[in-house]
């Protein structure tokens, strides 16, 4: 994936509008999709009106995409096989993980600590978020690892800084893309690195539901409670 970027291009949108901002989320799509994919879910969150969270909705590039016949569509790595095992371009799943930190250090830049930085995704982009965040070198507010696999779990170089990291994970229990099974892996995977993941599973499938919406602005509450 050879795309000569800094700062992807993203979505932005802040909660409340106008706000002093505070805290920024960033929040990767999954395959096939764009920033534009969660942008709708934030007034669904009900956030506390003293927040000032800065959501980052980036775009992936677009690549062609072995599963899907080589079509060209926006996605953060190459997956090269629909086993169990996931078949991954690891070498673009990293590059985007570069660009996730090219945009941590962005918000560092405009004025947010990095210990209020929460980095999120969705299927792909949660195997990214893991990554990303997992090996970043400043101190992180958590991760959200949504219908999603820990594509990384046995090469990824975790930060000891984030030893006690908050970690949510949401999968749906009827999932036919991306099988419970893997999320349940990875809930297992990070526990056996010492990790405190919270879990929650839902009677869905590829997708978002309403408690779950509801789960993540509770979680995003409590990670983000200001002092």
């Amino acid at each position: 994936m050879d795309i000569n970027v800094d700062i992807l291009p993203a979505v932005e949108m802040e909660s409340p509008a106008g706000a002093d901002v505070n805290a920024s989320i960033i929040w990767l799509h999954g395959l096939g999709a764009d920033g534009n994919d969660f942008a709708p879910i934030v007034p669904q969150l009900v956030l506390p009106s003293d927040f000032g969270i800065r959501f980052v909705f980036p775009h992936a590039p677009s690549i062609p995409v072995t599963i899907n016949n080589g079509f060209v569509m926006p996605a953060w790595y190459d997956i090269k096989q629909m086993d169990v095992e996931r078949h991954v371009d690891e070498a673009q799943l990293m590059q985007s993980a570069r660009w996730v930190h090219n945009l941590i250090e962005r918000e560092i830049e405009r004025g947010v600590p990095s210990d209020r930085i929460i980095v999120a995704g969705f299927s792909q982009g949660g195997a990214v978020s893991l990554e990303a965040a997992l090996s970043y070198d400043k101190p992180l507010a958590g991760i959200m690892a949504l219908s999603t696999y820990f594509a990384t779990a046995n090469t990824v170089a975790i930060n000891p800084i984030h030893n006690s990291i908050p970690i949510m994970i949401c999968h749906g229990s009827l999932d036919p893309v991306v099988a419970e099974s893997l999320g349940r892996k990875s809930l297992a995977t990070l526990q056996n690195l010492g990790f405190v993941p919270e879990y929650n599973s839902y009677p869905m499938e590829h997708a978002v539901c309403p408690q779950e919406i509801n789960d993540i602005g509770d979680w995003i509450s409590r990670i983000l409670n200001p002092e």
